[in-house]
């Protein structure tokens, strides 16, 4: 399990020397890579050398029990042997969990877009729904949670939120929960009692920094107006609202949270950056690119990741055939076992295809 271990301590001694180097800051895009796979490399390195420690500690303990001249000193290297051999279960486990290949967005802040899709009225309250759901898990795990936008619909639902999330493990949880989420219950819309199935799109993306992305300025086209509340009443009489449209790719951003024109601008360009950072990466790999399709889709009820049933209390994930019956709990923001479930099937993937990158 060790034998590649000298490969990682040579690449990360070289990695060490490099980023000590003043001038190595200069270039900030790649002092940040270098950063990051620097900070990799060094958890697979202290953790195998800790593994290598254990072997030889193991190794000592056998030794020290076959030659011990009475039972009290075998009884104690025994005891050795036995700690020595559950730190190797332990940092094998580690080990083997650090040498699957990295996702290259873990640790990065994450953007969470939800929509309402096809059902109307009742497609906005389930995004509502959604966000509560997603608000809630945030502070069970501790991500903070800053709200970028939001455009309330007419009856309590939402139009659109945005959320930024940061959490050491956020991306590498929320990245699962992109795409069309199916809702099947009885409305406050209907007036009959009669089941619907409408639906809500989640779209997750990895935080851009500045550095990573460049933007030229003339490839912007930045309107402001009147931010809007429900039913599209004026809700502030100067032009704080931005939209923002990228010419070259044609995506539009649009803010309206901030009475300031100018905080709005800059929230505006934070999303529009990691939604270029997405698309950049989408080109660089087809793999990620069919997944950014079945991510977003076209929010049809058909096509879904989940389906959250109220009259079962059941919450089915598709993508790995797993059915709770505690949809009560879950919107309630217990989120882990679904997805801890999701997190072993990706590993599991990555484990039997050597293809799999982690950008699942």
């Amino acid at each position: 399990m060790l034998e590649r271990l000298p490969d990682f301590e040579s690449e990360y001694e070289e990695l060490l020397i490099r980023i000590s180097d003043p001038s190595a800051a200069n270039d900030q895009r790649s002092f940040a890579e270098l950063s990051r796979r620097f900070k990799t490399l060094e958890a697979i390195v202290m953790t195998g050398r800790a593994l290598k420690a254990a072997y030889d500690d193991y190794e000592v303990a056998k030794h020290m029990v076959a030659d011990a001249s009475d039972q009290s000193d075998r009884e104690v290297a025994k005891s050795e042997a036995d700690n020595a051999q559950r730190d190797i279960e332990r940092l094998e486990g580690e080990f083997g969990e650090l040498l699957v290949p990295q996702d290259p967005n873990d640790g990065r802040n994450v953007i969470v877009s939800i929509r309402g899709a096809e059902g109307g009225e009742e497609a906005n309250i389930f995004a509502r729904d959604l966000l509560d759901m997603y608000l809630r898990w945030a502070e069970s795990r501790k991500w903070k949670v800053e709200k970028l936008g939001e455009t309330e619909s007419e009856r309590g639902g939402i139009v659109e939120a945005t959320l930024l999330v940061s959490g050491n493990d956020a991306w590498r949880r929320l990245k699962h929960e992109g795409g069309p989420h199916r809702v099947q219950r009885v409305p406050v819309t209907e007036s009959q009692g009669r089941v619907h199935t409408s639906s809500s799109v989640v779209t997750v993306l990895p935080e851009a920094q500045e550095v990573e992305v460049e933007i030229d300025p003339s490839d912007l086209k930045i309107d402001v107006y009147h931010s809007s509340g429900p039913g599209g009443q004026s809700v502030n009489t100067t032009d704080s609202a931005v939209r923002i449209t990228h010419l070259p790719s044609g995506i539009v951003v649009a803010m309206q949270d901030e009475r300031s024109q100018l905080q709005n601008r800059a929230k505006a360009m934070q999303v529009l950056r990691s939604r270029l950072l997405a698309q950049e990466q989408e080109k660089l790999s087809q793999e990620m690119s069919l997944t950014r399709k079945a991510q977003v889709g076209s929010g049809g009820r058909s096509e879904k990741i989940r389906t959250y049933n109220y009259k079962d209390n059941r919450v089915t994930d598709h993508r790995i055939g797993l059915t709770l019956y505690k949809l009560d709990k879950i919107l309630l923001g217990d989120l882990d076992e679904l997805s801890d479930a999701l997190l072993a099937d990706e590993r599991a993937t990555q484990l039997t295809d050597p293809e799999d990158k982690g950008q699942k």
